[in-house]
């Protein structure tokens, strides 16, 4: 079957999924969302199907996320497609994290946003030497979504504040150590994985599918956010951003001052947001619990100016310059943080 934009084929007992927007790394489109919903509960439903293996085509990237664009122009012209596809997306995480049968996520190059939703929440996480895996939406006026206020605080210590606030990129090893992969195998081996899995019987349950990926894997290097942990949970460990921000600068060294740049340059508004959601999707009880939490976040975020500021700096105007309002941490106030807390109408069904 092929849906342009998303590959799915069978291959012996494998039910094979190829994201297919190379050109733009892979970024979902609500085609793509409904494409996918679509194969899996297929391939859920047969019975010679002992596996589903999710890739991207091309040498960059696994998925980077949404199709930001759209969703700006979406919200700009006041229809309901921005609202729609987040539904569908976050419907989609849920069916991946409770999938039936051993879903194997291929995070080869760059992982991003909605990438992570495709990936992290699945029974086998493989990451790879090119793989860069981020969740960066504070960087474009936005918050971690997906269920990442699931994801990240199951994070060691407070590595997934750190992640989640300052958006950087991370590889294999810090994939890892963060709890979002599970082995790292060579690029130049997936083909041989896909293959292998291809020729499972039929009834493999995922303990022979971790059998098989083990055999694969390769060791891992170092750990950049192991290295930093008494940094990060020290600086991290706060319930506000000016608190984490005012550790920060208390701390010595390169790895705390880009931290701490990296955070002046990001919305004060969607860090502060992403903290409380961080901070609340701790305590929650379930994956559904945070991606309903999201999504009257995310809904809410089509009336904030720094989401459409934060898209045209980094894709229509490429600038890189995004002018935030209100422009420092200190001005955005409980109340404004808040009023993103509003459940969505209706609540999302799962």
């Amino acid at each position: 079957m092929q849906h342009s934009e998303v590959i799915i084929e069978r291959r012996g007992t494998a039910g094979i999924i190829r994201l297919n927007r190379p050109r733009a790394l892979n970024s979902l489109t609500l085609p793509m969302i409904r494409a996918l919903a679509e194969a899996l509960q297929g391939f859920a439903s047969e019975s010679d199907v002992a596996s589903v293996v999710i890739t991207g085509e091309g040498e960059r990237g696994f998925c980077a996320g949404g199709d930001i664009r759209a969703l700006h122009e979406s919200a700009r012209a006041g229809n309901d497609l921005a609202g729609t596809f987040w539904r569908e997306e976050f419907r989609l995480n849920h069916m991946i994290a409770v999938y039936p049968k051993p879903y194997v996520a291929l995070m080869d190059g760059i992982t991003m946003g909605g990438g992570v939703g495709l990936s992290s929440h699945g029974r086998h996480r493989i990451v790879t030497e090119r793989t860069r895996l981020a969740m960066p939406e504070t960087g474009i006026g936005y918050v971690p979504d997906v269920g990442a206020t699931w994801l990240l605080p199951k994070a060691p210590g407070e590595a997934g504040t750190w992640l989640g606030l300052t958006g950087l990129d991370i590889g294999a090893a810090d994939a890892i150590y963060a709890g979002l992969a599970d082995l790292q195998i060579a690029s130049s081996r997936l083909d041989a994985v896909i293959d292998a899995l291809c020729h499972l019987p039929r009834a493999s349950v995922s303990s022979e599918v971790d059998a098989l990926l083990q055999g694969f894997s390769e060791p891992l290097g170092e750990s950049r956010l192991r290295q930093n942990v008494d940094v990060i949970d020290r600086a991290f460990s706060f319930d506000s951003v000016e608190e984490i921000l005012a550790a920060l600068a208390k701390e010595e060294g390169d790895f705390a001052a880009e931290t701490c740049r990296v955070l002046l340059s990001r919305s004060p508004t969607s860090l502060k947001l992403a903290l409380r959601l961080l901070r609340v999707g701790r305590r929650s009880a379930s994956l559904a619990e945070c991606l309903r939490r999201e999504l009257g976040a995310c809904l809410q975020m089509l009336d904030n100016p720094d989401f459409f500021e934060g898209i045209r700096a980094a894709v229509i105007d490429k600038d890189r310059n995004p002018k935030w309002s209100p422009a420092s941490v200190e001005a955005v106030t409980a109340e404004t943080v808040e009023r993103f807390l509003k459940p969505a109408e209706p609540p999302l069904s799962l």
